[in-house]
């Protein structure tokens, strides 16, 4: 049994006229008459009964009908699949990735991603979070992976994935290596370097103001190598999200009273029309243990 076979057939269901089933199938009368005729030989009697105006179906063309129906609907959403999997072998993918998101919690994820989707053209771009806003909302972007203290704009989608705890670095040997947590009270009056891209910074400012907290601010940077590296040279303490750690000697205790956690998700354009390759995509991140 031929696709273009239980195609014909059901065009003649439908139509219940082989001249107008031909010109539906844009073949000639004959054409399609001996591939009935070869279908009805492998079903083992006739699927019609053949009139001069109409056509109908005969007891054995009836029981067949679902059956074939399935079958060529199969075929058809087969053939969509492939389609859309050589779309997404060879589609570009645009993922922004707030920076103050490390790649601990990602690698993962991207070799999962290589595995399930071979061939996906998929780069990576770095951004604060207003920038990641910006350009998803310009369509430079497909996709994004950011966290925020604040509700997105309405016309976006966050779906969350994992969530992260904020922790307080200091240099080995500071006071704080003899605390289990370092409480935002505790921060009083110590040395401390800004992180500038930091999308928590006035939510934690807004708690060192509501419990008289006072720090002493020698440095800012845009650069998360240079604030760990400075504190690792002693010259303060600094909050950061515990996943984006460069440097595993780098001594940190958990914020607490109160705790400090962020929830990173996956933000898309709501209503925009997601590609083969973002819809491959994003199924993959919902998919994944991120627990693990």
């Amino acid at each position: 049994m031929e696709m273009h076979q239980v195609r014909y057939f059901l065009a003649v269901c439908e139509t219940l006229n082989f001249t107008r089933a031909a010109k539906h199938c844009n073949v000639s009368q004959p054409s399609l008459g001996r591939a009935i005729g070869k279908l009805e030989q492998e079903m083992g009697g006739p699927l019609f009964r053949r009139e001069r105006n109409l056509t109908h179906l005969t007891d054995l063309g009836r029981v067949m009908r679902p059956h074939l129906e399935n079958v060529y609907s199969a075929s058809e959403a087969a053939q969509v699949e492939a389609k859309s999997f050589r779309e997404i072998e060879t589609a570009p993918l645009n993922l922004g990735i707030m920076c103050t998101i490390g790649p601990g919690r990602l690698v993962g994820l991207m070799a999962k991603v290589q595995k399930q989707i071979p061939g996906l053209e998929l780069s990576l771009h770095e951004a604060s979070l207003d920038g990641l806003i910006e350009r998803l909302s310009q369509g430079d972007l497909d996709v994004a992976l950011l966290a925020t203290p604040r509700d997105l704009p309405e016309r976006f989608c966050f779906r969350p994935l994992y969530k992260e705890r904020y922790v307080v670095a200091f240099p080995p040997g500071h006071r704080f290596e003899g605390q289990n947590t370092v409480r935002i009270g505790d921060m009083d009056q110590e040395s401390y370097l800004a992180r500038l891209n930091c999308e928590y910074a006035e939510y934690v400012g807004e708690l060192f103001a509501e419990r008289g907290v006072t720090l002493n601010i020698y440095y800012r940077s845009e650069r998360e190598d240079w604030i760990q590296s400075m504190v690792l040279a002693g010259m303060g303490c600094t909050f950061l999200p515990e996943y984006i750690t460069l440097y595993p000697e780098l001594p940190m205790r958990v914020v607490s009273d109160p705790d400090v956690i962020r929830e990173v998700g996956l933000a898309t354009v709501a209503g925009r029309r997601f590609s083969p390759a973002v819809d491959a995509f994003a199924r993959v991140v919902r998919s994944h243990d991120w627990n693990s």
